[in-house]
């Protein structure tokens, strides 16, 4: 149910100029505030802009912030967990109190804070989000490093002459990659949730292009007027999530060897 669901997003975002209704940008003052009918599905906004199409473009800006920002704290948290679990000493306690500092700091706040220092901008919201999941990352690789290096495959590579570099990637990294597949598309789900609460506050994505977190900013003006306004975006969010969250249990399941 999770990746049907992921899948269904994933389409809508890269069919959106083929299935989108209208203009996302396209203003109308003859429909302001118009309530969902034959012509405009899930109604419009206070522009006249249908809320469908900017929807199905919103999409696109909340699944990119998601990867993009998920992909950045794995690019950059995975191989510091690596060298500080595979070689330990001051490499492990140099890379374990960075990791302590960044987690001793609220997730969304620090996430906030890094854009609101970058500067509002989907690009900037992505980098902030991506440093501040990059910390459960490296806590995972490390842990999971250490545990595979001590296995006695480790040590017969170790005897046999093998570099440092060439067991972390040939023995170690493949141990430690389900664990890290399972975490990331958990964190996708974050992610979003996230961008969504920066655009919110005006540090994601900038108008006039949508993303749901914007759409709902500009909704929470209109709720008793136009309930329409943050209803379906919302529902987008809940969904999402909701699939990204299960696809995470589900790979989870399928990677446990214990399950096997």
């Amino acid at each position: 149910m999770g990746a049907i669901i992921v899948a269904f997003a994933v389409l809508v975002a890269l069919l959106a100029p083929w299935i989108s209704p209208y203009d996302p940008i396209a203003t109308s003052f003859m429909t302001v505030r118009q309530a969902p009918g034959a012509l405009h599905w899930f109604g419009t906004d206070e522009l006249g802009r249908d809320i469908l199409a900017r929807m199905i473009f919103g999409a696109r800006a909340s699944l990119a912030a998601g990867v993009v920002s998920v992909g950045i704290a794995v690019i950059v948290g995975v191989p510091l967990g690596l060298l500080a679990g595979y070689f330990g000493r001051w490499v492990d306690a140099v890379v374990s109190r960075l990791a302590d500092a960044l987690l001793s700091i609220p997730f969304l706040i620090l996430a906030i804070a890094m854009a609101a220092f970058l500067g509002a901008s989907l690009t900037n919201a992505m980098i902030a989000i991506g440093v501040s999941a990059m910390p459960r990352f490296v806590r995972l690789a490390r842990a999971q490093a250490l545990t595979v290096k001590a296995e006695d495959y480790v040590e017969g590579a170790r005897a046999i002459g093998l570099t440092d570099a060439r067991i972390i990637v040939r023995y170690i990294l493949p141990n430690v990659l389900p664990p890290i597949i399972v975490q990331a598309s958990l964190t996708v789900a974050t992610a979003i949730i996230a961008e969504a609460s920066l655009s919110f506050l005006g540090l994601g994505q900038l108008p006039p292009l949508p993303s749901w977190g914007s759409m709902l900013n500009t909704a929470k003006d209109f709720v008793e007027q136009a309930p329409w306004m943050s209803i379906f975006p919302g529902i987008a969010i809940f969904l999402t999530v909701l699939g990204f969250n299960l696809l995470g249990d589900g790979l989870r399941d399928a990677l446990d060897p214990r399950e096997q």
